[in-house]
């Protein structure tokens, strides 16, 4: 894993926008096309802006997959993940396809099945995911499954995760925030080959700490990234500040 810290999340969601232009670029021209997974949520917010904001990528040659997404949420929800995709990917850029990923299938099992069969044996040039308060990778939280070979599965929320999407300001209350979620499984994103995980804001400093710092642990299911050989974490000053040696990624 690589790690990259900004003074600011401005110059991180600008550095990150960077590094994925250049390899969408990149893969477009290799193979003719660019496979790409979307994560969410609002630390992503400076790099999805300045990433649409690039020149010189064929949007049409490019194929997006959803991260993930709640269980019973209507797409016009504030939270909805395929309403967030929507409006800061997709209605600026017109991808050539998106797979986005249906919470409200009435059977959330079957709809990992078609997900399963959309991505299975396809190539992931790049992931773009985050970091959650909780140590999440996508919606996996502690303890995380690190075994498991499907592609998405149906996974409970805990409580630390439901309040970070209420403190962000998407709910109201808790008991608003769905208690179950569709994501992709850790094996899935692991088989990227690409990943970038931008994760600016102190809220998130703890979490940072021990996926980097301590040993790696389905407890800490983000820790899981230092064993991906092509990974790159981008934090800002505020993200890093729990890091006992910051100046050694500088």
């Amino acid at each position: 894993m690589k790690v990259r810290i900004f003074d600011n999340k401005r110059q991180l969601g600008e550095a990150a926008a960077n590094d994925a232009a250049a390899i969408i670029r990149s893969r477009i021209e290799e193979k003719g096309n660019a496979d790409i997974i979307a994560a969410t949520g609002a630390s992503q917010f400076e790099f999805l802006d300045a990433l649409v904001q690039q020149e010189g990528i064929d949007w049409s040659k490019t194929r997006f997959f959803h991260l993930d997404e709640y269980v019973g949420l209507p797409e016009d929800h504030p939270a909805s993940f395929r309403k967030y995709l929507k409006e800061r990917i997709v209605d600026r850029v017109h991808p050539g396809e998106f797979n986005f990923v249906n919470g409200n299938h009435p059977n959330p099992a079957e709809e990992c099945r078609r997900l399963a069969n959309l991505i299975s044996g396809r190539e992931i040039d790049v992931a773009f995911v985050g970091i959650g308060e909780n140590g999440h990778l996508a919606f996996n939280d502690p303890p995380a499954d690190f075994e498991t070979e499907e592609p998405y599965l149906v996974v409970e929320l805990d409580e630390d995760c439901r309040r970070q999407q209420m403190g962000e300001g998407w709910f109201q209350s808790l008991e608003e925030v769905p208690r179950r979620a569709i994501s992709m499984s850790i094996k899935q994103i692991l088989k990227s080959r690409e990943i970038l995980c931008v994760v600016p804001d102190e809220r998130k400093a703890r979490a940072v700490q021990r996926c980097l710092e301590e040993e790696i642990s389905p407890m800490r299911p983000a820790s899981i990234l230092r064993r991906h050989s092509r990974t790159t974490l981008y934090l800002d000053r505020d993200s890093a500040s729990l890091l006992h040696n910051p100046e050694q990624y500088l």
